[in-house]
């Protein structure tokens, strides 16, 4: 028997952001423009889980809406059910440690978890996280301040720091 995830979809001021869920537990936030490698990302995750339309729990919805109106930290409780290796789970929980306002590197990441020569798996386990913006991948830049890669396109990662408070106006790559 399969399992079931529920959809709904959501305005943000950089696109319709997409999430699959399951009782009050987020399994995936992503964009609209995303949508086929997030589907990709669910079969293999979640066993290919039916998908049902259903409005997200009216608590999940308030506190996404309130990120994108500026409470940066409202996404902090939010509850997730990722299901990854449990490499992966480490980093992703290691992340949702990084205060909004705040970036870190790959490097520092993988000292944080105690695998100093870990960076590059570190940067695929942050790369493979299916919750944005709970999950805060966008938080891991270079080494060298440089943004990095990001799921949903670099510049939602721009903005998502800019947002948050953690680049400041001068500096970024895309001049948004």
């Amino acid at each position: 028997m399969s399992m079931t995830l529920h959809c709904d979809r959501i305005p943000s001021p950089i696109g319709e952001v997409l999430m699959m869920y399951r009782g009050e537990a987020l399994c995936v936030l992503d964009f609209d423009d995303y949508e086929d490698r997030m589907r990709k990302l669910l079969a293999r995750r979640f066993d290919n889980p039916d998908l049902v339309d259903k409005r997200a729990p009216e608590r999940l919805r308030r506190k996404l809406e309130a990120y994108f109106e500026g409470d940066i930290t409202g996404v902090d409780d939010i509850p997730t059910e990722t299901r990854g290796t449990p490499f992966q789970e480490r980093v992703w929980t290691a992340l949702r440690d990084i205060p909004a306002g705040e970036t870190t590197s790959y490097g520092a990441l993988a000292k944080r978890l105690g695998e100093p020569g870990a960076s590059r798996a570190v940067g695929l386990a942050n790369g493979s996280n299916p919750v944005a913006i709970v999950i805060p991948c966008h938080r891991v830049i270079g080494a060298d301040g440089s943004l990095t890669g990001y799921g949903g396109g670099l510049h939602r990662k721009e903005w998502l720091l800019r947002h948050e408070g953690a680049l400041p106006a001068t500096q970024g790559e895309l001049g948004l």
